[in-house]
């Protein structure tokens, strides 16, 4: 269909003025300000079409455009070869390579009389303009928080060594009023994304009934339109302030155009503002920041009579929910494997569970005070934290029955060794009394008793009756003495030869040392 260049209105006027008014083609054309040879075409338009005056009152402007230009013979053999647009866009989108121009020279092979490549690329652009329709998003009060971190990275000077650090932007805003919180955090990672929001939430001393952010991987494990997986431990924020998260879907930023827009906002008139200053800590850019997000707030809208500050007093701030009573405590999550020994490791500490779930897959929370365990969503064990590495911290009733009566004292390793015999009893004793405190010891006797399982008791009294001799009382001289046998032989006496029988040239006898008279 030819493209017309005036609206219907003035071609109605054109036909009142030449059938009503009967003036002729040039004082039509002075009247509407068209050149009069336009004049002559859309009434020789008019009269092709049978088009007479005045209009049939039923008459729409699309009928009458329709009769106006009714396409030619030539153009609708053309309609009738259209490009693909569906192919095209998808070819132009699935193959890294592919062109219009190439996707134009392969329509022109099967179609030769077909579109030239400037008309060709023209409707084809005209109708993806079509394809993505954007709806305009209402916010209703106290509804949506958007939340995100800017891209740019702030650096910060270390005052001692002079060391240049980066902090990133965190940015919060309210969907209906545009209310702006932003902070800056030494990192991306997991506390600092919920302690931002336990601070942007105390900044508008409310809770919003959504939190949307972005589907960034350490907040939102997987990120299903349908069903996100959120992190266990942005879950537990939300349930301890009553709010929903809702990530935005992937790539598509128009479903936080709010957040958006707030970044660019921050960037241009906080991160822009502070560019030349020089920030010697990260509590000294925060006060930067607060300063500026001030004036942000209560500056007026380009298109508003009125600030973000005012709408947030009108709109958000009496529809939010109340603060809980205690603010969030962060407490990571983590899958563990429940050990043989029935205790599960978290940095390095080991921490029992009832001895029932040994090989179980449980939860862990583990905040910085206490640890949780849980077994498909119940809680089996309570600890407090600990730091010690490579420690353990049992509670007897997670053992078994067996393993109760099993805590290790040096009068009960002594007991233990009497049923064996007096060498072994000195034996164990030695080894206690070596070490600077008696229970780095009890390993090593421990597994003193236990070679009696494996050589006897016999046996094991004999080689510790021989380590005592020897002056050799560890864990490894016994289990050597017994590996090798020499318990079975006789411990033969060390024939050490007294000084005095030591004769020789260089001995001078006790008359050398004797006084002499002096002559």
């Amino acid at each position: 269909m030819p493209a017309r260049s005036l609206p219907m209105r003035k071609i109605k006027e054109i036909l009142r003025l030449k059938y009503d008014r009967k003036l002729d083609n040039r004082q039509i054309a002075r009247s509407c300000c068209i050149p009069h040879s336009s004049v002559a075409n859309y009434l020789s338009r008019a009269r092709a079409a049978g088009i007479t005056w005045p209009l049939p009152a039923e008459m729409e402007e699309e009928a009458l455009e329709r009769m106006l230009f009714l396409p030619s013979l030539r153009n609708a053999k053309l309609e009738r070869v259209q490009p693909d647009f569906p192919y095209i866009y998808e070819e132009l989108h699935s193959r890294k390579h592919v062109t219009l121009q190439l996707l134009w020279e392969e329509y022109k092979q099967v179609h030769p009389s077909g579109l030239q490549y400037s008309r060709y690329c023209e409707i084809y652009q005209h109708w993806v303009s079509k394809l993505d329709v954007v709806l305009r998003q209402e916010h209703r009060g106290g509804e949506k928080l958007f939340v995100d971190h800017a891209g740019p990275m702030v650096p910060i000077v270390d005052a001692g060594s002079g060391e240049l650090r980066e902090a990133a932007i965190f940015v919060a805003v309210l969907g209906a009023s545009k209310y702006t919180y932003a902070e800056a955090t030494w990192k991306r990672d997991l506390p600092c994304w919920i302690g931002s929001h336990v601070r942007a939430l105390e900044f508008l001393q409310g809770v919003p009934t959504v939190i949307v952010p972005d589907n960034w991987k350490t907040g939102v494990k997987d990120p299903c339109y349908y069903d996100p997986e959120i992190n266990p431990t942005y879950l537990d924020f939300a349930q301890h302030y009553g709010t929903v998260i809702l990530p935005a879907r992937v790539r598509k930023p128009r479903d936080k155009a709010a957040v958006e827009n707030g970044v660019l906002i921050v960037e241009r008139w906080i991160l822009a503002a502070i560019r030349h200053q020089s920030f010697f800590s990260l509590a000294e850019l925060n006060q930067a920041i607060r300063q500026l997000l001030l004036k942000l707030n209560t500056r007026k809208f380009r298109k508003l009579d009125t600030t973000r500050a005012k709408l947030f007093q009108e709109l958000d701030q009496p529809a939010l929910n109340p603060l809980p009573v205690e603010p969030f405590t962060f407490a990571e999550w983590k899958k563990a494997r429940v050990h043989p020994d029935y205790h599960v490791e978290i940095d390095r500490h080991y921490y029992s569970v009832p001895y029932g779930h040994v090989h179980e897959l449980v939860e862990v929370r583990f905040s910085s005070q206490t640890l949780e365990i849980f077994l498909k969503g119940q809680r089996v064990a309570t600890h407090l934290r600990s730091y010690l590495v490579g420690g353990h911290t049992t509670l007897n009733e997670h053992r078994p029955k067996k393993h109760q009566d099993l805590q290790w004292t040096a009068a009960r390793i002594t007991d233990r060794g009497q049923s064996i015999g007096p060498s072994t009893v000195a034996a164990l004793e030695h080894i206690l009394q070596s070490k600077k405190h008696p229970e780095l010891g009890y390993r090593a006797c421990l597994g003193v008793l236990r070679l009696a399982h494996r050589y006897s008791p016999p046996r094991l009294e004999v080689a510790c009756h021989r380590a005592l001799q020897l002056n050799v009382c560890t864990y490894r001289s016994i289990k050597s003495i017994l590996e090798k046998g020499l318990d079975h032989q006789v411990l033969q006496p060390l024939e050490v030869p007294s000084a005095y029988d030591l004769i020789h040239g260089n001995v001078r006898g006790a008359d050398y040392y004797q006084p002499k008279e002096v002559q």
